[in-house]
Parts: structure tokens; C-alpha cells; sequence
């Protein structure tokens, strides 16, 4: 279900791509959203309904087309982790993973560090009982499938990577492509990308998103691993559901949503719930003003299901 609809002359965007829920210690849940101005931010005393727009909420200054946000709470404060490109940067691979840091989670958020070169995209930052991880994606340009892949590194401090990271998951499928012939003729272009990881007892997720957004195989899928809660996310080994070789997606187009990608997960009053972005099926691409089209995939949000390593989701209108 679409978690905020917008509203005749309401200024939030069209739709909220990436999205990313927590629920902070004040009790209110949040959610961020990519953004060209900067992180799109909207917030809900409850899961379900009440959202409202609470604009950008970080200072932007210097920087555009912010990408992917992901907010971690930790000692009182609020770190925000993102890429974006510097304002005369024209090349889309300029997109470079930073961290901003706030005393509240609804902003402003300001940027204190630049964590790697670009291109780096798609963070996502958990603490678990061996420590801090991220996760990100880069280009991964000699291989048998080249693409966009996952990376896990351990931090050291919610500013610091260890600087040690291993490749988690990369392409191995067709479904996977992002467009052929994309750089030279004969080599296609994969992307795997939206990393988001949770933990069940001794069972380790690891979800991600194949192909691009445009395109009929775009899909939400994931990776298992088995091993103690403290274990080293790093060191595991990682297996696609249900193997490399199958195209099985958790989520993908249906007759009434496409588009269906780049998750969060939450788990709330004894429930979990998958957070993702998808647009109207058959839905024609929305123009502003200047005449410029706007991204219409919407959060959207339904309750996951988790039978040892099988995830499951019916998703609503």
C-alpha cells in the first residue's frame, strides 16, 4: 500500500524513490527519500498512516542530486550516509558516498566527511553485536558480468571505514542487465544495488534490487547466510534465494505496480514490513512545469513474511 499520497498544491515530490524507514527514540517513525534538492523527508506518529512532508532536511551547500539516504541513531545523535554529486560535477558517476550528521532526525543534517571516492552509491549502515558495517555499491568494470555490485566493510566509528571491504553479492543472472551494450558493443551492463541487511536469530538477509528500474525484469530479491549474530558480515557466505542461477523475485511488476525496488525493512508491534518504492502500472511519466519529468515511484509498504531462509510478500494496493 502507498504509505503518502500527495495531495492538490502539496510541495512534496511526485514520489518518494529509495526509501528508507526507521523509527527513532522519540517514538516517531521517519522516512527518507532520494532527492535532487537533497533527502526527502516524511514522518508519521504511526507506521501505517499520517505521513507528512517535512521537506529537505539536509544542507545541501555545494552539492546536488542526492541519492539513497540511510539514517543510523547512535549516542544521542543522527548519521545520515548518502551520495550526491558536487554542484559542477556533470558526470553522474560523480556520485560520492558522504556522511552528515544531526542532533535530531528530522534535521538539518550536515555534512562532516566524505567516506569514499566516487563512484559510490547506496549505503546502508548497521550496527550489529560484532560491530558497525556498511554496505555500498561501486562499478565492478573486469568480469564475466560486469555492473554495479555490493560491498560490505566493517567501520571502525560511525565516521570511519576499516577500509577492508569484500564484494557480497554481484551479478549472475540475465534478469540483472541494466542495458545492453551500455559502454561497448557486446558487453551489457548489470547492476545490483539497494543493499539492506537484517538478522533472525542465526540466519543473516541480505536484500538487494537487479536491473534498473525501467525495466520489465527490475526486481527485489536476496542473499542468506547462516552464522552466530556476532559474526563478522564479512566473512559469510553469502547465497543468492534460491541459487545464482534462478531468477526468483521476492518482489516485481505485477497488473497494478511496477517499478518495485530499492527496500527497507522494519520490524514493529511484533510484525516485519518490507518498505519499498514502486509507481502505477502503465503510469506515463509526469511533467512539471518546466516541461522536466518527474519520478514517480511512491513509497509503498506491506508486511513480509519470514519462514527460515524464505521471505515472502503479497503486495497490496
Amino acid at each position: 500500500m502507498k504509505l503518502y499520497k500527495r495531495k492538490l498544491h502539496d510541495p512534496a515530490p511526485l514520489g518518494q524513490a529509495d526509501p528508507y524507514m526507521m523509527k527513532a527514540s522519540n517514538g516517531k517513525y521517519y522516512i527518507y527519500a532520494t532527492g535532487p534538492s537533497g533527502p526527502q523527508l516524511y514522518s508519521s506518529d504511526s507506521l501505517m498512516e499520517g505521513w507528512e512532508y517535512r521537506g529537505c532536511c539536509l544542507d545541501m551547500t555545494g552539492q546536488k542530486n542526492c541519492w539513497a539516504p540511510c539514517v543510523v541513531e547512535l549516542g544521542g545523535k543522527y548519521y545520515m550516509y548518502y551520495s550526491s554529486m558536487d554542484e559542477d560535477d556533470e558526470d553522474e558517476h560523480g556520485q560520492t558516498m558522504r556522511v552528515a550528521v544531526s542532533d535530531s532526525p528530522e534535521g538539518e543534517f550536515r555534512l562532516v566527511k566524505n567516506l569514499l571516492p566516487p563512484f559510490s552509491i547506496d549505503s546502508h549502515a548497521v550496527v550489529t553485536p560484532s560491530g558497525m558495517y556498511f554496505f555500498y555499491c561501486v562499478n565492478e568494470y573486469e568480469a564475466e558480468r560486469v555492473g554495479t555490485v555490493v560491498m560490505c566493510d566493517k567501520m571502525t566509528d560511525p565516521l570511519t571505514l576499516e577500509g577492508n571491504p569484500v564484494c557480497v553479492i554481484r551479478p549472475t543472472l540475465d534478469e540483472e542487465i541494466y542495458q545492453r551494450d551500455r559502454f561497448k558493443e557486446g558487453q551489457h551492463w548489470h547492476t545490483i544495488e539497494g543493499a539492506f541487511y537484517f538478522c533472525v536469530g542465526n540466519t543473516h538477509y541480505l536484500m538487494y534490487s537487479g536491473a534498473c528500474h525501467q525495466n520489465p525484469t527490475y526486481f527485489i530479491g536476496y542473499s542468506v547466510a547462516h552464522g552466530a549474530p556476532d559474526a563478522d558480515l564479512r566473512t559469510l557466505d553469502w547465497k543468492k534465494y534460491p541459487d545464482d542461477n534462478t531468477y526468483s523475485p521476492l518482489l516485481s511488476k505485477n497488473d497494478f505496480v511496477e517499478g518495485m525496488g530499492h527496500n527497507s525493512v522494519i520490524f514493529d508491534n511484533g510484525k516485519c514490513y518490507i518498505v519499498y518504492h514502486g509507481r502505477d502500472y502503465g503510469s506515463e511519466a509526469f511533467r512539471n512545469d518546466s516541461g522536466i519529468p518527474e519520478d514517480t515511484r511512491s513509497a509503498r509498504i506491506d508486511e513480509m513474511k519470514i519462514d527460515g531462509d524464505v521471505l515472502s510478500v503479497e503486495p497490496t494496493r
